[in-house]
């Protein structure tokens, strides 16, 4: 295990939040997360680290599996200029993590809130959700209320939810 992700792991336990997690081949795909998601019995979410194109504000998208991602969508509903992929070394900073791992649970280390969170309204409605504890040779699954009720809170990093439509 990395040294980040117990950082994680001792976070979520020091917040009592219940969650199971799960060891595996790195994955740098969604469709190679879909085993992981049927024996967590969660959704696991996409995640995207966003920039504008002066890279001055960042996002971390939270999608469900099953849409398909269209940034000018996004930008559009935030009132923003075009995102695009965000910086690995913006990413490693804010998030200490990288690509193929972007996580949520990155938040943790987001202590001056320079990473604004935009979460697919779709997953408000899942019962369970998982993510890497920005480290894709693991993934960590717990319920979604405890997610949004428990853990954001706590990092201070309030959603902001997006309507995403198109289906894959």
């Amino acid at each position: 295990m990395s040294e980040t992700a117990g950082r994680v792991y001792a976070y979520l336990d020091s917040l009592g939040i219940a969650y199971e997690k799960v060891a595996h081949e790195a994955v740098f795909t969604i469709q190679e997360c879909a085993p992981i998601d049927e024996l967590l019995h969660a959704v696991v979410a996409k995640n995207y680290f966003l920039a504008t194109k002066h890279r001055d504000r960042f996002y971390l998208c939270l999608v469900r599996p099953d849409v398909r991602f269209k940034s000018v969508d996004i930008s559009r509903q935030i009132g923003s200029t075009r995102l695009s992929f965000g910086p690995e070394d913006a990413l490693d900073r804010l998030l200490q993590t990288h690509p193929g791992a972007v996580s949520p649970m990155g938040l943790i280390f987001d202590t001056e809130k320079q990473v604004q969170l935009l979460v697919d309204s779709g997953l408000a409605q899942v019962p369970r959700i998982a993510f890497h504890p920005c480290d894709n040779t693991q993934t960590l699954a717990m319920g979604a209320q405890d997610f949004f009720d428990v853990f954001l809170p706590a990092v201070g990093h309030a959603p902001r939810f997006v309507e995403i439509h198109d289906f894959m």
